[in-house]
């Protein structure tokens, strides 16, 4: 059995589940670093995954592709920092030219969604979980992406009519 990166154990069946249902990757871009979140199989949960350190553009398109295609992932959610008000700011307007990019470079969708205030539901989750600053600091990213893909299946599942 070999890990990936962040550590999750992958299998021969666990890959061969994988090819058979398509998962959503989300992700939280930062300017040091992108968390990473992926749904589960029925696309009710997201796990958070992995945080990706910047370092370069090419280099973050290539790892995020390659999570894209180690994960399977049929779309990529990628969270705005809208204003506020809901309008792009420059902070939305750089995670916008990140989107353009990836869009390139993977095959898959590439979709904005408002991430208003998940990185402050991701600390306060953190705190309540009792973590450490240190600890804290260590995985706000990929919870802030957790937060962003729950809500994105969420709304997703309601639209269908599988939740109320």
């Amino acid at each position: 059995m070999t890990t990936d990166r962040a550590g999750i154990a992958a299998s021969p069946s666990d890959r061969a589940s994988a090819s058979r249902v398509k998962r959503v990757l989300a992700l939280d871009v930062g300017d040091r670093r992108i968390g990473v979140a992926v749904s589960d199989e029925l696309g009710v949960t997201a796990q958070g995954v992995t945080t990706i350190h910047r370092r370069a553009w090419a280099a973050d398109l290539a790892e995020v592709a390659r999570l894209v295609d180690v994960w399977q992932a049929e779309t990529v959610v990628v969270g705005l920092p809208l204003t506020l008000e809901g309008t792009v700011g420059p902070r939305a307007a750089l995670v916008q030219t990140f989107m353009r990019r990836l869009a390139a470079a993977v095959r898959v969708p590439v979709v904005p969604w408002d991430e208003r205030f998940s990185t402050v539901t991701a600390e306060r989750v953190l705190i309540e979980a009792d973590l450490s600053r240190a600890r804290r600091r260590s995985v706000i990213d990929k919870t802030a992406a957790v937060v962003i893909l729950q809500h994105f299946l969420d709304t997703k599942r309601h639209a269908a009519g599988e939740l109320p």
